[in-house]
């Protein structure tokens, strides 16, 4: 029994027989006795292995610690597998949402451009005694102003955003 679960519980945690040796400052062949029932550790040993196992000494000296069945691991596998999937999926999700967020951008830029094109700065021959006129005249020069500005920056960089994000096959 001890020296099943000292095996099993070794393999499992991903130990081969010398690293389990180093951990016990005891030499391989030590392992591979205890392992093959040749000899058992005292009970000091036993403590010892206990914590470098990271095991209860009940569970060495218990009953037969089950190794992880293989349908076990295909069944984690797949579960990975699968999360994996969805992970993928989202990503190529975002990439097509980021993609059409950059097309609308340059298609709402040349709009607004067509826009302030057609209507030549209508508020220039515009009255401005009024005051009401006159802040409304200010609001929309400063909106074509900056707009003329800032929108070749935003165009360039939704260009550049939909080429990154152009799906490639």
């Amino acid at each position: 029994m001890l020296k099943e679960n000292i095996k099993t519980i070794r393999k499992s945690k991903g130990l081969s027989q010398q690293e389990l040796a180093v951990k016990l400052n005891v030499v391989r062949q030590t392992i591979s006795k205890w392992e093959q029932g040749l000899s058992v550790p005292d009970s000091d040993m036993l403590l010892s292995i206990s914590e470098a196992l990271e095991t209860p000494v009940s569970t060495l000296l218990g009953e037969n610690v089950i190794e992880p069945e293989v349908d076990d691991l295909k069944a984690i596998s797949a579960k990975l597998e699968v999360i994996n999937l969805q992970l993928a999926q989202r990503k190529i999700t975002r990439k097509r949402i980021l993609h059409w967020i950059f097309i609308s951008m340059c298609v709402v830029i040349a709009a607004i451009f067509a826009i302030l094109l057609e209507l030549e700065s209508f508020y220039l021959g515009w009255d401005y005694s009024e005051p009401e006129t006159a802040v409304l005249g200010v609001l929309f020069h400063s909106f074509e102003w900056l707009f003329v500005r800032v929108a070749p920056i935003m165009s360039i960089g939704a260009i550049i955003g939909i080429f990154l994000t152009w799906k490639k096959e």
